[in-house]
């Protein structure tokens, strides 16, 4: 059964499924802002370590008004735009759809489920190195993995089917019982990576090089996994030697979060640290250097996007 799908956000993440969906046959429909114009004209260029590859032409909306209805939404919003979904959902996903929160952090499922519903709602991690380098032209450095989980836990056959058709287009795909656990493992990355790239100005690479900031890396993702651990979701210590390994391992990269801040937009500080941070204090859990990092970018933040 083909499906048809919707790309709230067509950025370095929303850009890049979007484009290998349609790629592979899918019936996509993205979603643009400050690019519209360009796209509708040029279409989408991929530059990907699997390929690069154009799409002259694809169905781009500056509104979802304007939008069919879709079997599956996938928002790939930056979180700090969230406030939007409640305009931007209701007339796009089908009674029977399904809405794909592929978003960092943690509590965005609970966002989406206030306004389609839990039974429509599903998460969707993504482990991808990528970014926007110019209207409709996403540029694919490493990685690309993905980790579906249903918002009300357990596996079903559309979340199968969604998989399968990520699959299809040449992505891995997987499914998950837990998608709460899932989200903590991946903070284990994404706090401590994103929040100190900004704080100290440095790529992935310059975080592994030094032993100091190498270090509060690992301290990092410790606290990450003692705060999951507190929330009902254990995470095995070789799970963060993985995290190390693997970004040594990864091409250098500059994080989307350290990006956001060069550009001046807004940071996903609240999803992706706030969030975390209250739910260990919920649980009375001390996590110090994750409140640092934290109020540290609330800091930065406030400062950077009132400097227009």
């Amino acid at each position: 059964m083909s499906r048809t799908y919707a790309i709230l956000g067509t950025g370095a993440l929303g850009g890049f499924y979007g484009a290998r969906l349609q790629r592979a046959g899918q019936q996509v429909h993205f979603l643009l802002h400050t690019d519209y114009e360009h796209v509708r004209q040029y279409g989408i260029v991929c530059e990907s370590k699997d390929g690069d590859f154009t799409l002259p032409h694809v169905h781009a909306y500056r509104d979802t008004r304007d939008m069919p209805r879709c079997d599956v939404v996938c928002v790939c919003l930056k979180t700090t735009q969230n406030r939007l979904l409640p305009r931007l959902l209701p007339p796009l996903v089908k009674e029977d759809g399904l809405v794909l929160v592929m978003q960092n952090g943690l509590g965005n499922e609970d966002e989406v489920a206030a306004i389609v519903g839990p039974r429509r709602v599903a998460g969707c991690l993504c482990f991808l190195c990528s970014n926007k380098i110019g209207p409709g032209h996403i540029r694919h450095l490493d990685y690309g993995y993905l980790r579906l989980g249903e918002y009300s836990g357990g596996v079903t056959d559309r979340l199968r089917a969604v998989a399968a058709d990520f699959k299809q287009a040449g992505i891995e795909a997987e499914c998950v019982e837990d998608l709460a656990a899932a989200r903590w493992r991946k903070l284990v990355w994404n706090i401590p990576y994103n929040g100190l790239s900004v704080v100290l100005r440095a790529t992935t690479d310059q975080l592994m090089r030094d032993p100091h900031t190498r270090a509060l890396v690992e301290s990092l993702m410790r606290e990450v996994v003692e705060a999951s651990a507190a929330c009902g979701h254990p995470i095995p210590e070789e799970f963060i030697q993985k995290m190390l390994r693997d970004t040594e391992q990864m091409k250098p990269y500059k994080t989307s979060m350290m990006l956001d801040f060069e550009f001046r937009r807004p940071m996903e500080v609240e999803a992706i640290f706030g969030n975390p941070l209250r739910a260990a204090r919920l649980h009375g859990v001390n996590v110090p250097l994750l409140e640092s990092l934290y109020r540290q970018l609330k800091f930065l933040d406030a400062t950077n996007t009132r400097c227009e």
